[in-house]
């Protein structure tokens, strides 16, 4: 997905040439998934860690590119706004211990960054929403000089044709209008992608539906944006609005948001989801390549679907599809909705209990989506960011005569057994379910994840200092705690 782009201006014929390739993209894929064989090798996770650079104040340090130079590593990536860095970690294998060493990959990445920053007078700090955030900075002087950035800054502008507007209520709502997309990097995440035979895919895709909004309550740790209290996962609605280039009227049609939960239960498999996306959502960053899909395809060769990944690239679902050409060819579910930290050992945790749980829900899901409306799933899913642990969400069950709500809390205390069967049923060892799923049952008895633990910290430090000064000491201790890999759960309150 993050491909990069050596133009930033289009001319309408490029964008008639793409549309021309995304159907020839489209037409390969669905003959692809036809073969016999095809993508059904070993599955996989892999993962996505974006970070924030800071100084020693605690402000936002711009010095991605510096870092990069350092590294020279090919798995280290920009992102939007310069003081933001991403890592594409390793995948491994089901049966290769992959959500040890996965945890184990981060540390060694993140101690290594860390070094790397301190030569340039910085940190790394893995938080979903940097908490010391000013309005100052954003804007051109924050984004990264990369041209599928400046690229797809100026498409989005001027599909706008306005300033960007963010309105998000919470204990101090926010008001704020922005003329460009630079306030989009504020947000940080852990990606997952999971590697799925594309035979089980529509019912393995709905379980992760069905589950992220759980996983998500149980990870929120984004509860500010420049001061103000908000949702428990301020970045979903902050990502969904920052970059919404619709103008919407409740008395006319809008066309669907690039930024969603989904349009929908999928029916059939990954094409549909492939195939929304182009017919659904007009392209914005129109650059072709040479390649004939259908003529490789043709001649026994794996096609790498570039128009098609790169327009993919630019519809940002929280689960989204992903076609690799890799290993003769397989398709993934990029889970994007988890914010990057609290530790390692959190993020790894909700990644174990996000899969587990969609595996574990897999053997029934089609007995129990006639229960949720897929609009009670989308509610679920934007409840769960707003109130995290305390939100009531719609739950379904094999037997019951009408929907009703349930304490979030409640749900996921009866579904750990089925969290655990699920990875079990993968192949996943009883050392690792017990490891991470054991960290889950933890932060569920204490109440506390890393959006509670900031809401909790900031209003005893506040007793004695003001809120600028409070945030500041709020993410010192922040930086320590994530460094211990101490899971959240077990944090106490500074009062320092």
């Amino acid at each position: 997905m993050g491909l990069d782009i050596d133009r930033t201006t289009f001319d309408p014929e490029d964008f008639t040439a793409f549309q021309s390739k995304l159907e020839n993209n489209l037409s390969a894929l669905k003959k692809l998934l036809t073969q016999p064989g095809f993508g059904q090798g070993k599955r996989s996770l892999g993962a996505e860690l974006e970070m924030y650079i800071i100084d020693d104040s605690g402000h936002p340090l711009c010095a991605n590119q510096e870092i990069l130079d350092l590294a020279r590593d090919p798995l280290l990536t920009l992102e939007l706004n310069r003081y933001n860095l991403e890592y594409n970690l390793v995948p491994y294998a089901l049966d290769d211990q992959p959500f040890l060493r996965t945890e184990q990959d981060i540390l060694r990445q993140l101690k290594h960054l860390d070094s790397l920053a301190q030569q340039l007078g910085g940190r790394i700090a893995i938080v979903g929403i940097l908490p010391t955030l000013r309005q100052v900075d954003f804007g051109a002087h924050s984004m990264t000089d990369r041209g599928r950035y400046h690229a797809l800054v100026q498409q989005l502008i001027q599909r706008r044709g306005s300033t960007f507007k963010v309105h998000i209520n919470g204990a101090h709502p926010i008001h704020l209008e922005m003329a460009d997309v630079t306030l989009e990097g504020a947000n940080t995440s852990f990606q997952i992608h999971y590697r799925v035979d594309p035979k089980v895919y529509a019912d393995t895709y709905n379980a992760l539906q069905l589950a992220t909004p759980l996983v998500l309550a149980l990870a929120a740790n984004s509860p500010t944006l420049f001061g103000h209290s908000l949702w428990h996962e301020t970045r979903i609605p902050l990502f969904k609005q920052s970059i919404d280039i619709r103008t919407t009227d409740r008395y006319h049609w809008h066309p669907p948001p690039r930024v969603n939960f989904g349009n929908g239960w999928l029916r059939r498999g990954c094409f549909e989801l492939f195939s929304e996306s182009v017919r659904a959502y007009a392209p914005i960053l129109p650059l072709c390549c040479e390649e004939d899909a259908l003529s490789v395809l043709n001649n026994h060769g794996t096609p790498k679907l570039h128009e098609l990944r790169l327009h993919q690239s630019s519809v940002w679902l929280w689960n989204r599809p992903v076609y690799d050409d890799a290993d003769c060819g397989h398709v993934r579910i990029e889970m994007r909705a988890l914010p990057a930290g609290p530790t390692p050992l959190d993020m790894v945790s909700n990644a174990a209990l996000l899969i587990g749980l969609a595996e574990g829900l897999r053997e029934n899901i089609n007995q129990l989506l006639p229960g949720l409306p897929f609009h009670l799933a989308e509610y679920n899913f934007y409840r769960a960011a707003q109130h995290g642990l305390n939100a009531k969400l719609v739950w379904p069950n094999c037997n019951q005569n009408g929907c009703e709500q349930q304490p979030l809390f409640q749900i996921l205390e009866n579904l750990l057994p089925l969290a655990h069967r699920g990875l079990a049923n993968i192949g996943i060892s009883s050392e690792e379910r017990d490891r991470y799923l054991g960290v889950i049952e933890q932060r569920l008895s204490s109440g506390q994840t890393g959006a509670v633990w900031q809401q909790r910290t900031l209003t005893r430090l506040q007793e004695k200092h003001a809120r600028h000064q409070s945030l500041h000491l709020m993410l010192e201790q922040l930086v320590a705690n994530s460094h211990s890999n101490q899971p959240v759960g077990k944090w106490g309150i500074t009062t320092a």
